[in-house]
């Protein structure tokens, strides 16, 4: 009878992972590539049900290697041109071994990170060497509080679309697999912003020194954080779109339409992405967005505390019996609100870096305007969207660069029922559900402005 349960169950998977492959795959007449993100649970990290509440998987050979070969059964049958996992157990010799000797017969390249300081997981980045031809790969090092990491892949594609052939070219795209750190308590949330911010002056910064052209950028991973938050904010003001969301035409607010995590605290919520960044996408200047979503952050603690608008510019100015704010009040309300003054808080150059955007007119104080303008009412983005706008239409009207971008053809989550906001309790493969997306090529005007 037990043998016939788990027979029945293992055709029951097998006929589920059947119909996401086929949704996934049922686009025949369009060349397109596939991207999976998935947490797989490190075993070090993954606690058993057991009386002993210090037991983990990482203790019994059996139950690890069990549900990693279940994992890899899955990936190679969906057959993703990329795959990015977090949380591999890198620290476990034949754990990685089993991962890569199975993804390579199938195929893929893989690339692995371990976190910093001896963490014991980390990152696993793999691409299909029928798709992907790669000509770069980098490891980005926070060394910060979390000792998290980001992979960086610069692939081409070994057969060019349809859309390039008639001018031979070869279109490239940069993928990025990240974890980042878990806000345990409030005083962590700048770390992650930080952590998003060092990943995308780093993709920039590699963009510019080698001279790339305007392609794709793939932001894939465990972000530890909703809709709602600052990093998903952060990310949308640079121009990245969040692809699931997209390919089900879900807006910013439609935050509990599907959750992808059950954390250990019992909650279930949606953390893992798959942001797409197009050529054609406005962006603003990197350190202006970075800017904005700290004093979002800056705002939200004001308000949590229930200071209004004035209280809050009295805080701010509480050093001095002026009507302005000077810059060692502005440090001191940043110490308070616990954005400074621990290891992991923000740098020197940060805080000025602030500052400065905070002081419109550069005469070292800020009045009320500038506070309102600033930090409680922001009115920047606003200004810049209608310069971009003007941009946008003097580009329109010069000669158009073509490049290649993809548009969002699908998006899967796995179990099925977090795309309906529920946690199925029979899932075991892991506390994080599988996010597979296909892209297909579309050909648009390159305009990457940036103010």
């Amino acid at each position: 009878m037990a043998r016939e349960k788990r027979m029945k169950k293992g055709r029951v998977s097998r006929i589920g992972n059947y119909a996401i492959a086929s949704s996934l795959r049922d686009h025949h007449h369009h060349p397109c590539i596939s991207c999976t993100t998935f947490n797989i649970l490190a075993p070090i990290y993954k606690r058993l049900n057991h009386e002993d509440t210090n037991c983990r998987e990482s203790d019994c050979r059996t139950y690890w290697l069990s549900r990693n070969r279940a994992i890899l059964d899955w990936l190679i049958d969906e057959r993703s041109s990329i795959i990015c996992l977090q949380e591999f157990w890198v620290g476990n010799e034949e754990l990685v071994n089993l991962y890569e000797k199975r993804l390579g017969d199938a195929g893929y390249i893989n690339f692995k990170l371990a976190r910093t300081n001896n963490r014991g997981d980390g990152l696993l980045t793999s691409v299909h060497k029928d798709y992907f031809r790669v000509l770069n790969h980098r490891a980005l090092l926070f060394n910060d509080f979390g000792d998290r990491v980001a992979q960086l892949l610069h692939v081409e594609l070994v057969a060019p679309f349809p859309h390039c052939r008639s001018s031979n070219t070869h279109q490239e795209i940069l993928i990025v697999n990240t974890h980042l750190l878990f806000p345990h308590d409030s005083t962590l949330c700048i770390i992650r912003l930080q952590q998003v911010y060092k990943i995308l002056q780093y993709v920039e910064s590699y963009q510019k020194e080698n001279k790339l052209n305007p392609m794709p950028i793939i932001l894939c991973g465990d972000w530890n954080g909703s809709k709602s938050g600052h990093v998903y904010k952060f990310l949308r003001s640079q121009g990245f779109v969040s692809s699931y969301d997209t390919a089900h035409q879900y807006t910013d607010a439609d935050e509990h339409k599907w959750v992808s995590h059950r954390n250990h605290r019992g909650n279930i919520c949606g953390v893992d992405f798959i942001w797409l960044l197009n050529p054609n996408r406005y962006r603003k200047l990197l350190k202006t967005s970075w800017s904005e979503a700290v004093f979002g952050m800056f705002k939200y603690l004001l308000r949590r505390a229930s200071l209004t608008e004035d209280d809050a510019f009295a805080f701010l100015k509480a050093d001095n019996h002026g009507d302005c704010i000077t810059y060692s009040g502005f440090c001191e309300a940043l110490r308070q609100l616990n954005l400074t003054g621990h290891c992991h808080g923000l740098s020197d150059e940060e805080i000025n870096d602030l500052w400065v955007q905070a002081d419109i007119d550069g005469n070292g104080v800020l009045d009320y305007k500038e506070f309102q303008k600033r930090i409680w009412n922001p009115t920047w983005s606003q200004q810049r969207d209608e310069n971009i706008n003007e941009a946008w239409d003097e580009v329109m009207k010069g000669p158009k660069e073509q490049a290649i971008g993809f548009s969002v053809k699908n998006a899967v989550l796995f179990p099925s029922e977090v795309e309906k906001g529920m946690w199925p309790e029979n899932y075991s493969l892991s506390d994080h559900a599988r996010l597979t997306v296909v892209f297909s090529p579309v050909r648009m005007p390159c305009a990457q402005i940036t103010f």
